[in-house]
């Protein structure tokens, strides 16, 4: 039964809202072969994902929605700023190899801490970034099946309470490691896994 300390392995599908009021569109879907796998009650997880997930057994289904003031929050717009694009310049170079519209790119805040930002424009001479959850703003409607549950090891919980590299994960893998491997987290919904 899924409850705090157990390592959870997930299969799920989510949506979001569609172009029209009454439409959905699946934005991700987890392979067979990589499942999310997470430990419950760390904050590994959207606490309302937790919530909905907790005392289920494997081989149960869910279908939940999370209201977007219990996911990322709302937009922001203050978090969308026009940068000069030659902060984005390598050896006096645009970095188009790694800045690109949609591309997850870590900037460095005023206090040294790393955030990541997504590309939303580049112009001549300015590139706009959006601060924001990709997913702010958003209704998040999870389907699935609980593959597995068991009990973490001592070697996992003391990954998770020290772990190498946190979040900022993007499509494909970890954007902290740059590997599948490894990444107890949902990549692309940013549901917040870690690598080790």
């Amino acid at each position: 039964m899924i409850e705090l300390n157990k390592m959870v392995t997930v299969q799920y599908e989510l949506y979001l809202h569609g172009e029209t009021p009454d439409t959905e569109e699946l934005v991700e879907k987890t392979p067979a072969e990589h499942p999310l796998i997470y430990c419950h009650g760390v904050g590994m997880m959207l606490p309302a994902f937790e919530a909905a997930l907790a005392g289920k057994n494997p081989g149960d289904e869910f279908d939940f929605t999370i209201p977007y003031q219990q996911a990322y929050g709302e937009h922001d717009p203050k978090g969308v700023h026009e940068l000069d694009k030659n902060l984005f310049c390598i050896d006096g170079k645009f970095d188009d190899d790694r800045v690109y519209e949609g591309a997850i790119v870590p900037m460095n805040t005023a206090e040294g801490q790393i955030i990541q930002a997504q590309v939303i424009e580049i112009t001549k001479d300015k590139v706009t970034i959006d601060l924001n959850h990709p997913l702010a703003g958003e209704d998040l409607h999870f389907k699935g099946t609980i593959a597995g549950v068991r009990d973490a090891t001592a070697e996992e919980l003391e990954a998770i309470r020290n772990p190498k590299h946190c979040g900022g994960c993007g499509g494909g893998g970890c954007g902290s490691c740059g590997s599948d491997e490894g990444c107890g987290g949902s990549c692309d919904s940013g549901c917040g896994g870690c690598c080790d």
